[in-house]
């Protein structure tokens, strides 16, 4: 048995967990919208005609701020054929997906639906295809409360008060060769801090966040975020960082330690920010909007057959739908943990996406919905970690990784809520092999007791749930755990994800 130590002391706290850490990330791509959150004839239908045992299933899995609509599916949208009669409403070309987008979900029916599951909207702009006046008008439409041509079209759409959005993103992966509207680091940070200095014409307490790199593996990463802050530092608050991770070549060592690749491009990203802020002589700092991040397998999607040509643009195609695996869920759960461990500056993150599409829902038409593995680290994580992240000592054994050299064999955080009294405990065991038991000097919490216990593991690391089997895969209790004298004993299964309430 492979053993590990670490200690929690509410004295020690890294940053405030934002509730806007939770947050998810809904796209008009492939079955996201039709045939996921939307669906007239389903039995479980609601008079909008979205899905009810969907509406549940987020309501559970506890996501706060939605990014929407896009993704890739902005740099080419107009946002006025989403709004008014739908039957009126064009059915457009969608490049990003070659696909045809319907326009029946729109600004106002994604608001209601929203309203349904209790999350918050935040909204991204065009600046692919489109720019600065077609923010600020779609700002004046949603936040404006009456008395101009906009507002008042809201008004007559059926909306008398303001969507009151408070959270706008500059477009989306400004950085890619596959955007519409790709641009360089200088031109598209001149249009960014143009467009910020619109809105905040508009409302100066906007927050807004400008483009940073798709990813750490990008050729212009770093300076991409150098130039794009040089322009924008004084008009925008967050930056925004993308990263999604899957298993290659069967290295499933290095696929564990994703969570190690996510916090070196969060500290780069953050140690870029402010070296633009010490240069500029700035006392402002530059928070990370993660509003993108998952685990996806992007090379299948590249290697198999898509819609091509030009009189074939399907409706709500089945593309992105990856299966998810205990070892999976796992590797999600470190990433949980890696965003928490980064509180400080990570203080929003969009979990990319909700359902059907690399998401923790599943539907079938006219059929049930039901929980991917991944569903479970993200529910349980977004109730029990409340108030503040902890910095944490853990002493664990390490491995050799091919990606990442030595990585420790346990991944870990803590939170505390002084409100409440109650604390939480997550954690994830790398090894494949071997069960460690983890010892926690829990002594700085004073008298608590252990609230609730869950671990995630199987004999199968890829064992996951499917539409013919929907429970396959569900976490349980941790009969291991106890705590006695102020330290807390768990011992953690190979490849496994556990947490531990305590309160």
């Amino acid at each position: 048995m492979t053993h590990a130590q670490m200690t929690i002391d509410p004295h020690f706290v890294t940053g405030r967990i934002q509730r806007r850490l939770f947050g998810g990330f809904v796209e008009h791509l492939g079955r996201h919208i039709y045939d996921g959150i939307y669906e007239p004839g389903h039995e479980t239908a609601d008079a909008e005609g979205f899905r009810q045992d969907v509406i549940e299933l987020v309501r559970e899995l506890g996501v706060s701020t939605i990014r929407y609509p896009g993704g890739n599916f902005v740099s080419g949208f107009r946002w006025e054929d989403s709004v008014g009669p739908r039957d009126q409403r064009p059915r457009r070309l969608d490049l990003a997906w070659h696909s045809t987008e319907t326009n029946e979900v729109g600004l106002h029916e994604f608001s209601s639906w929203l309203d349904k599951v209790g999350s918050d909207l935040m909204l991204a702009v065009n600046l692919g295809t489109r720019g600065t006046l077609e923010a600020l008008d779609l700002l004046e439409y949603t936040n404006i409360r009456g008395g101009t041509a906009l507002s008042e079209r809201r008004r007559a759409n059926g909306r008398d008060e303001p969507f009151a959005v408070d959270m706008w993103c500059l477009g989306n992966e400004m950085d890619g060769p596959w955007q519409l509207g790709h641009r360089s680091a200088d031109d598209y940070g001149k249009l960014a801090a143009q467009t910020a200095q619109g809105m905040r014409q508009i409302d100066p307490d906007l927050k807004l966040v400008v483009c940073g790199s798709s990813g750490a593996q990008m050729p212009t990463f770093g300076e991409w975020e150098r130039v794009v802050l040089t322009h924008t530092y004084d008009d925008v608050d967050y930056i925004s960082c993308h990263a999604y991770y899957e298993e290659k070549d069967g290295d499933i060592d290095s696929f564990l330690a994703s969570g190690v690749d996510m916090d070196r491009f969060i500290e780069s990203v953050v140690a870029t920010a402010d070296h633009v802020g010490a240069v500029r002589g700035s006392t402002k700092r530059i928070d990370i909007s993660f509003d993108e991040w998952n685990v996806w397998y992007i090379d299948r999607y590249h290697g198999v057959d898509k819609a091509t040509g030009i009189d074939n643009w399907p409706v709500a195609p089945r593309i992105l739908e990856d299966s998810y695996s205990v070892l999976d869920a796992v590797v999600f759960g470190s990433l949980m943990i890696s965003l928490l461990k980064h509180a400080d500056r990570v203080t929003s993150a969009s979990l990319a996406q909700l359902v059907n599409v690399i998401a923790p829902i599943m539907t079938e038409p006219g059929g049930p919905a039901w929980r991917q593995t991944t569903f479970y680290p993200f529910s349980i994580t977004s109730r029990l970690a409340q108030g503040e992240a902890l910095e944490l000592k853990l002493d664990a054994p390490t491995y050799h990784t091919g990606r990442f050299g030595e990585v420790p064999l346990v991944d870990a955080v803590a939170t505390h809520d002084s409100q409440t009294g109650r604390s939480a405990v997550f954690l994830v065991n790398r090894s494949v092999s071997e069960s460690i038991t983890v010892t926690v000097d829990a002594a700085g919490l004073d008298d608590v007791s252990i609230l609730e216990t869950h671990t995630l593991t199987d004999v199968d690391i890829h064992a996951r749930n499917t539409l013919e089997n929907r429970e396959r895969v569900a976490p349980a209790s941790n009969d291991s755990v106890s705590l006695a004298d102020g330290v807390l004993t768990i011992t953690l299964p190979p490849v496994s994800w556990s947490a531990v309430s305590l309160g």
